[in-house]
């Protein structure tokens, strides 16, 4: 009896600190991925001067791209495999400053991930965050809202 009770407490302590070190693990996969795909968007926008493509709630950064107009653009060139959704399996949205086919070019991005819940922010907030349910959002080489320190694991 004794012994089962240990491993009930000992359970109770390992459960939950297994599933926030999931959830920061899918939280660095997405931030890694945004990354590797901004890295690519950058280098086509050395070689052609224009992004026209990614960036939703950042000022000025509201015109939709699709995933397969972005993927047309980089891979294999620029980036083998292109991610196509966060940690979470949910979609990135992308947004540029113009339209993909526009002939201005455009001179901001951005790339989205919802987060945990599977809901993009209308109105996010930039800086760290701490809750797993918070959009990340990278726009022109930086994070704009990202996760640091202690996250919550609220439902």
């Amino acid at each position: 009896m004794v012994v089962v009770m240990i491993i009930g407490i000992i359970s109770a302590i390992a459960i939950p600190n297994l599933m926030t070190a999931l959830e920061r693990s899918r939280q660095k996969r997405t931030m890694a991925d945004m990354r590797s795909l901004a890295t690519a968007w950058e280098a086509r926008n050395v070689e052609t001067s224009r992004y026209n493509a990614a960036g939703f709630m950042v000022p000025g950064v509201d015109q939709t791209v699709t995933v397969d107009q972005l993927e047309l653009a980089l891979a294999p060139t620029y980036i083998r495999t292109m991610p196509k959704e966060d940690g979470w399996h949910h979609p990135l949205e992308l947004y540029t400053s113009q339209s993909w086919g526009s002939t201005a070019p455009a001179q901001a991005y951005a790339i989205i991930s919802p987060g945990r819940d599977g809901v993009y922010q209308t109105t996010p907030s930039t800086g760290a965050t701490t809750n797993f349910d918070c959009d990340i959002v990278f726009s022109n080489g930086s994070f704009l809202q990202y996760p640091l320190g202690a996250q919550t694991a609220t439902q």
